[in-house]
């Protein structure tokens, strides 16, 4: 039996705040903020990330994978992540606190720490080698700013962009004083290393990406990203993903005992009709039927 992911990735920020997590979200145009405070004993999940990803927790303790790296962030400590990979998360409330989980997310988006770095006047001066993703602590200055943002959840329709914009740009200022190390970070996701562009599409083919994310994974401009690819597998990108993951769905059809609806979603479809429509342009008879047979 082949091993394969059996679970929808959703799409972050957007898909948290809609059932079954029903998460209070606070938005303005280039950044979402996830506001949770439950009790729980454990929940799992996957995510692909549309925007950059900031962590707090406050309680409790929240699990993230993605590759072959784990990073377990506990009570008042942060992490950051580049935008456009698949993480997967576990998180669990604290047993000596009746199992409290709470936590904040904030999503960044690219325009909004291009505005952060122009006004805090930080030099484009890069380390020589790449800053490692870590976990660090939170200090009382932070702790003290996000607790500030609760009376915000609680009025969502009455807040002010332009107050919500200032809010974001305090904590940007109290993230990059708190750690150097950090502030490397922001400046090192302005900054992609070049990665061969087979082994981008090929690790990534299967999530929900766009051809954005794959240029911005490679470390290339979207022209040249496109430019490159063509060159390459003398076709778009658009087709050559569609193509793979039509060929990877006829294997999981026949050698898996997935249904074709799990199947649709594993290798980042989205629509199990219009799924269905371009695999039967491709093939001549509709993944039901190869399932049948």
């Amino acid at each position: 039996m082949m091993d394969v992911r059996n679970s929808v990735i959703v799409k972050a920020p957007q898909a948290l705040s809609k059932p079954p997590y029903n998460q209070s979200i606070l938005k303005l145009n280039g950044l979402s903020v996830i506001e949770s405070c439950t009790h729980t004993q454990g929940a799992k999940g996957s995510m692909f990330l549309e925007d950059h990803l900031l962590l707090f927790v406050l309680e409790g303790i929240y699990k993230v994978r993605f590759g072959n790296q784990e990073y377990t962030v506990r009570k008042n400590e942060m992490l950051l992540l580049q935008k456009s990979i698949v993480v997967e998360y576990e998180k669990s409330g604290d047993p000596d606190a009746e199992y409290k989980l709470d936590y904040m997310i904030f999503f960044l988006a690219e325009d909004v720490l291009r505005e952060f770095l122009k006004m805090a006047d930080y030099k484009p001066v890069y380390p020589a080698l790449l800053v490692p993703v870590s976990v660090h602590q939170v200090n009382d200055r932070l702790v003290s700013y996000l607790h500030s943002l609760n009376p915000y959840f609680k009025e969502l329709e009455k807040i002010n962009d332009g107050l919500v914009k200032l809010k974001l740009l305090e904590l940007l200022f109290d993230v990059a004083d708190a750690d150097e190390q950090f502030l490397l970070q922001f400046l090192q996701l302005k900054r992609k290393e070049r990665r061969d562009i087979a082994e981008v599409v090929e690790e990534n083919y299967m999530n929900p990406v766009s051809i954005s994310d794959l240029a911005y994974l490679s470390g290339r401009s979207l022209s040249a990203f496109k430019r490159e690819f063509q060159a390459m597998y003398n076709t778009s990108p658009l087709q050559w993903i569609r193509n793979r993951r039509l060929d990877k769905a006829e294997e999981l059809l026949t050698h898996s005992n997935l249904s074709v609806t799990d199947i649709c979603f594993t290798i980042g479809f989205e629509n199990v009709a219009h799924f269905s429509k371009v695999f039967k342009n491709r093939f001549g008879y509709p993944p039901s039927a190869l399932k049948k047979a």
